[in-house]
Formats: C-alpha cells, structure tokens, sequence
C-alpha cells in the first residue's frame, strides 16, 4: 500500500503509526533564505525536485515553493514533470536529463524544457515537428552529459538549428563537495572550461539565454560565481551529501541549513541483555557489558537504509542520543538505550 501524505498532524492521530516521516516547511524557507544571502541578487533559485524531491514528495514540496517565489524547478526525467504540470505547477521545468525524441510531442505539450545532452541529440530533437524549449548541456569535467571546450563549433550549430526554443546553458560541478586540494583544482578548472564556452559563445553574439553552474556545493563554497540561476538541490533539504561531510558543519552559524524530514516511530520494547549477547542479524554486535536494548518500530523498508548499521549512526529517544547496534532489520531496529532516561 502506497503512503498517504497528510497535510498536517491535526489531519491524523499518529499515536496510530508504527513510522512516519514529517517535513518542516518551515525549515525549507529558512534553507531558501540562507541560500538566496550567498547568491547575487539577481541570481535565482532552480528548485531541483528530482526523485520525489529527495523522497520528501516533489508536488508538495514544488507547490510550496512555488508559494514563495521560486519560478525554476529541476528533474530528473519528463514523467517527474509531467507530473509537476498535471498537479498545477506553473514555473518553467527543467528536465536535467536524457527524454527519447519519440516524446518530444509530451515536452511540449506540457510545456517542458528539455536539456540538450549533445549535438547529435540536438539535431535529432529538432528534425521532428514541433518547438521546443531547451537548455544546452556542457561537460566541463564530469563526462555525463554536454559537449566539451573543444567542440565550439558543434555547440554553435545547436544554436542555429531548427524548432529548438534555447532557453539556457549549464553545466554540473561533480566535486564541489571536497575540501581535497586535488579536487579544487579540479572544480576551478571546470569553471574555467565553462567560463571559456560562454565567452566564446558570447563573442559570437549568441543569446544564450539562463546561465547556470551551481549546485549545492557550488553555492557554498565558489561564491565568486556570477550567473543567472543556482541549482541547489541536497541543501535545500538540509542535509550533507554525506553524513560524514564537514564542510556545511564548518559555514557560520548564521548559514546553518535545517534539516526538512524526520523519520518518526516507536519504542516497542526495552530490556536488560547480560554481558556477551548477540544483537541483531549477522551476529553483527555482541554486547561488551550489561546494556539497555531498546527495539524501534522502524527498518530499511521504511527507507532506513541497512547501509548505516555498522556507521555509528545515532538516533534521539526523549531528546537523547542512543546509538544503533546491530544489522537495521527490515521493519525493526536495535539501539543502546543504557543512557536514556526511561
């Protein structure tokens, strides 16, 4: 059986639900306003709501920005906009990857912009009848999508082709999210390879339209970037792209992010386990002294990834850290609870 989202707790008496997740809208405009302080002024937001908005439900989550200005939305695919469309969102909506030109009659009927992920596609997109609105690609570095610096030309003659609508150009920094001096390099040699195909293009007095390169960490940490719109996407959710990153931890208190979900369950039960007792799947951990175990009513079909079992991962019962032990169960977990108060 599928979820059903809620609007609000008042909707539901959760007393009666093994897990759930709650998003804090609120924590969403507070994430918004400190990413709009590190952009120009002129500069705005795409929302990137692919995959269900990072699973916290891309209509709502669209909807909502919408409501507070945002005009740009990002995804992954054409059925996640699609989708957006049928539920009423009006901004412009960037599909940010591959749709198969057999469907270019879909991208404009619900009036999508579709990035161009080559010239070859270009020229395929455009042979069929119909405009388009698009976003041309560059691969600056990552090698996923987009022609190259050395493919001037090629990037040129998208522009002149037919019933293609060149709304914007773009790239993607693939690591902005490293404090490693190696990979600094690196980003700042994928802003100049980008820098140099817009002044190129520009010299040749193409319009291109919405320039962008920044996404999450491209917006924290290489703020000397100038462009017409931002990309954010983990941030906005106020998260790391890694539980063990630093660099967000390391931004002033005044640009701390706010973390938009929190998964919800159930104490089941809590019992004294002796010294030397199994926990768990996998014979995973062994108790090394008299412990208090608790059992949450919450797994990795829950979405609490199996992946964090051996991570030191910790969560909060009455307010206090207790410590995951053991293989995370399908619809169970295990936690140290000998330092929560009952």
């Amino acid at each position: 059986m599928l979820p059903k989202i809620y609007k609000s707790r008042a909707e539901i008496d959760t007393s009666k639900l093994r897990a759930f997740a709650e998003i804090n809208l609120t924590n969403f405009k507070h994430n918004i306003d400190i990413i709009k302080g590190m952009l120009d002024k002129d500069c705005e937001i795409v929302g990137v709501v692919k995959a269900n908005a990072y699973g916290h439900g891309s209509v709502e989550v669209a909807s909502y920005f919408e409501s507070i200005g945002i005009k740009y939305f990002a995804v992954a695919c054409i059925s996640e906009g699609i989708q957006l469309r049928e539920a009423g969102i009006k901004g412009e909506i960037i599909i940010l990857g591959y749709t198969p030109v057999c469907q270019k009659n879909d991208i404009i009927k619900y009036d999508l912009t579709q990035a161009l992920v080559n010239s070859k596609y270009a020229k395929e997109l455009s042979e069929l009848p119909g405009v388009v609105k698009c976003h041309v690609a560059l691969n600056t570095g990552m090698n996923r999508i987009g022609e190259n610096r050395d493919h001037i030309e090629d990037i040129e003659k998208i522009y002149k082709l037919k019933n293609l609508d060149i709304t914007g150009i773009f790239s993607h920094l693939c690591r902005a999210d490293s404090e490693e001096e190696e990979d600094i390099l690196f980003t700042r040699k994928q802003i100049e390879n980008f820098d140099y195909i817009i002044d190129k293009l520009e010299e040749n007095e193409i319009d291109l339209g919405k320039i962008h390169l920044q996404n999450s960490y491209g917006i924290t940490t290489y703020r000397d970037i100038h462009r017409d719109l931002a990309r954010p996407g983990i941030i906005l959710y106020g998260v790391p792209c890694d539980p063990c990153d630093k660099i967000l931890s390391k931004l002033p208190e005044n640009e701390q992010f706010k973390p938009t979900m929190s998964l919800r369950c159930k104490v089941a039960m809590v019992k004294d386990v002796p010294a030397g007792e199994n926990i768990g799947y996998g014979n995973n951990f062994t108790t090394p002294q008299p412990m208090k175990i608790a059992t949450i009513t919450i797994g990795y079909a829950d979405g609490f990834s199996r992946a964090v079992s051996k991570k030191d991962f910790k969560v909060l019962v009455n307010g206090q850290y207790g410590r995951i032990i053991g293989n995370i169960c399908m619809d169970q977990t295990m936690i140290d609870a000998s330092n929560i108060d009952n």
